[in-house]
């Protein structure tokens, strides 16, 4: 099985990257910074079914189908990912955040995926989501952090 991790740490309190990273609002701002996909119905709550709405490419939708399992705000959330609505493969999000001495520890991890192809499959998300979490987040971290003054 393969997975991958990304760790990021952000010098803001852990209340506000919890909501940049789990309001709607705000996470269609940074998903969508490497060729991600927008969410739709997404809420933090177990059993909330949504979606990330992205680009077409050859081969796949642009669609990835979501379940949120569990959440502990604002240090954890857990959902499934799809990348076929009938598909049987189902990979897994986990979100933690931890407070440090200068602000919140951010680790994305995401498991399950399964042959060559999730191979490749998690090597390109693992790319898509650094770029997402180092050039996405970190604006709209602060933007966020600044309309709260």
């Amino acid at each position: 099985m393969t997975e991958y991790t990304v760790v990021r740490e952000y010098p803001y309190p852990i209340e506000e990257v919890w909501a940049v990273l789990t309001d709607p609002e705000q996470v269609a701002k940074w998903t969508t910074t490497g060729q991600g996909g927008r969410p739709e119905g997404f809420a933090p709550v177990p059993g909330t079914r949504f979606r990330f709405v992205g680009k077409p490419t050859m081969g796949w939708s642009g669609v990835v189908y979501c379940e949120v399992i569990a959440v502990d705000a604002p240090h954890s959330m857990h959902y499934t990912w799809k990348g076929d609505e009938d598909a049987d493969d189902v990979t897994d999000v986990a979100y933690l955040l931890e407070e440090t001495p200068d602000g919140t520890r951010f680790t994305w991890h995401h498991t399950g995926f399964t042959g060559v192809g999730g191979f490749a499959m998690s090597k390109l998300l693992g790319s898509v989501r650094k770029r997402m979490l180092t050039e996405g987040v970190p604006p709209v971290l602060e933007a966020y952090h600044r309309a709260l003054r």
